[in-house]
């Protein structure tokens, strides 16, 4: 097998697990559907019935939506190299191009709203259009906003940076918040307001992860330099950078920044010190401490490594090497980025820490349900939206699902023909836990998830965000 091959990279993939064994022991817990697949074709082929065959490691790879659950770095790296291998050889079909580009998307769909509406309901005519277009008759499709956030956003004048010296957040919308759930957005930035912040929508494209999920690396790289260009601008101008997707927060908390340390613009801000500290270990962390800004915000296990001697002599010596998927970015610039970057519950979560939230809430009764979502764990924040739903009088808000829980929707993949059968799949286990929940309205601060429990649940879904303005609201009456 070609060292190279996508399919080489899945089959190291089984091997390393197989050798592992440490998913095995939670597949009762987990929602994944792909480790069940790995460990079967392993069985099968350690019992000398069949070897794993290329077209089963190909399906293999098709099982997984990178939620993030397995707690191993290199099998999402394996994994994502092989669907960029396997769009390498084959290309992206056109219907996965025009699925991936929700921008595009919500444009045509936004420009007659109420007609596109009609056409894409549950019926024959839908279903039909769903067929031809290579999405399953089966998903039900948001429905498309007769204005856009971008146009309310405007009208507010949060394209314009804020004057002032008070506390001020670029607000990084989203796709989906921005083109197909508006009042999400709405809301998030009505929060701020009305607890001091001053909010700026910078210009910003899709953060990247629907597209690298897809294995189009173009697409992905040439939206995330976009965002990295003017997300450094913002951070220099010390605004910290507010994410009510958690995907979104994921992304430049994780993902982006991966293997900065490693890159040749750290080592190059490193040896500059070196010089000057005559190659002090010690003095040199505590120089970059100082003076590196990306080391004065938000806290994190990468950005406290950075400035130990054990790293420091790595980095000095360059014994280590950036192969992060966007390795080709300043690495010291994704780290300063990473550094502002905050989860909309953390921020709200840290203002109230510091006695700065507004605690002016109104009654909001209900019985609710909150599930935390894949990319929203895999930050290491704890339940911050559980924590403020907590504040608010009468609201009854308690965690549905458990951390190896995953909806299943995997961005796109779950409007595709091929996958949404495995995507309900994934999603069944979480699904019969609500229900046995039984919440009124059911809470998610994952806007792909809001499509799936929509796809597969009764109940009425909203972002915490939206129920945080309500009491707000309920407050002033």
């Amino acid at each position: 097998m070609d060292p190279k091959s996508p399919e080489s990279f899945i089959r190291q993939a089984v091997d390393r697990c197989a050798n592992c064994d440490w998913c095995r022991d939670n597949l009762k817990e987990s929602s994944c559907l792909f480790m069940r697949r790995l460990f079967r074709l392993h069985d099968r082929e350690r019992a000398g019935r069949r070897a794993i065959s290329d077209v089963e490691l190909a399906r293999l790879t098709d099982l997984c939506n990178l939620c993030g659950i397995c707690p191993c770095v290199e099998i999402r790296t394996w994994i994502r190299q092989a669907k960029d291998g396997f769009v390498e050889q084959k290309g992206l079909s056109p219907t996965v191009r025009v699925l991936e580009d929700v921008r595009l998307l919500s444009k045509l769909g936004g420009a007659v709203p109420s007609l596109t509406n009609a056409l894409l309901g549950d019926h024959a005519v839908g279903r039909g259009i769903k067929r031809v277009t290579g999405i399953h008759p089966e998903r039900k499709l948001p429905l498309f906003p007769r204005q856009s956030f971008d146009v309310w956003a405007k009208r507010r004048g949060l394209h314009e940076k804020p004057v002032g010296d008070g506390p001020k957040v670029a607000y990084f919308t989203g796709c989906t918040a921005r083109y197909l759930f508006p009042d999400v957005a709405k809301a998030t930035v009505e929060v701020l307001e009305r607890n001091g912040i001053a909010v700026y929508v910078p210009p910003q494209q899709c953060c990247g992860m629907p597209t690298m999920l897809e294995g189009d690396r173009a697409f992905t790289r040439r939206t995330a330099g976009f965002n990295v260009g003017e997300l450094t601008r913002v951070v220099e101008d010390g605004y910290d950078i507010v994410c009510s997707c958690p995907t979104c927060g994921y992304f430049y908390k994780s993902v982006l920044p991966a293997d900065a340390l490693s890159s040749p613009e750290y080592r190059a801000r490193v040896d500059a010190v070196a010089q000057e500290e005559g190659g002090d270990l010690l003095r040199i962390g505590e120089r970059l401490r100082r003076e590196e800004f990306a080391f004065h915000g938000r806290a994190d296990p990468m950005f406290e490594r950075a400035t130990q001697p054990s790293t420091l002599r790595f980095v000095m010596h360059g014994l280590m090497r950036d192969r992060g998927y966007f390795g080709m970015f300043d690495g010291v610039q994704r780290m300063r980025i990473a550094s502002r970057v905050y989860d909309l519950g953390e921020y709200l979560l840290r203002l109230d820490a510091e006695g700065r939230l507004n605690r002016n809430f109104g009654a909001v009764p209900g019985h609710m349900a909150y599930f935390a979502p894949c990319h929203q764990r895999e930050q290491n924040i704890g339940q911050p939206w559980l924590k403020l739903m907590a504040l608010l009088p009468g609201a009854n808000a308690g965690r549905v699902g458990e951390p190896l829980d995953c909806c299943g929707l995997g961005g796109i993949m779950g409007f595709k023909k091929k996958f949404h059968p495995t995507s309900v799949a994934i999603g069944r286990r979480l699904m019969r836990k609500v229900e046995k929940a039984a919440p009124e309205t059911l809470l998610t601060d994952c806007l792909s998830c809001r499509l799936q429990f929509n796809q597969m649940l009764p109940q009425p879904v909203a972002h915490p965000v939206e129920i945080l303005n309500a009491a707000y609201r309920a407050a002033e009456k």
